[in-house]
């Protein structure tokens, strides 16, 4: 499975939106599985390779709550809520997205 299933939704063989695609590779392709609400600030890191801004900063979001009932922010490896881009696309496994410029073609 892995990054032929990431090759094949990067590529549109499967009939789901751009987003949805990069949800289930996030929860599929990875152990343990990346939140589904990672897919957002991953789809503004490949927006911002094709922008030529690999080092933009992307704003990390909340999931859920902790067990105080406190928003749970996710944060990067030094403790910020956010992250650059090319950390996310490295992390994430995004590189299949990488490889089509018609990027969001389908998504309008």
């Amino acid at each position: 499975m892995g990054s032929t299933m990431a090759t094949e939704l990067a590529s549109g063989m499967f009939d789901v939106s751009i987003r949805d695609g990069i949800v289930m590779h996030l929860r599929s392709n990875h152990y343990p599985p990346i939140p589904s609400v990672m897919a957002d600030p991953c789809m503004e890191a490949i927006d911002a390779y094709f922008e030529d801004d690999v080092n933009r900063l992307i704003k990390l979001p909340t999931d859920g709550v902790d067990r105080n009932g406190n928003p749970f922010q996710i944060r990067w490896r030094d403790g910020s809520d956010s992250a650059p881009a090319w950390a996310l696309i490295e992390h994430a496994h995004l590189q299949p997205w990488l490889a089509d410029d018609e990027y969001y073609e389908d998504e309008d």
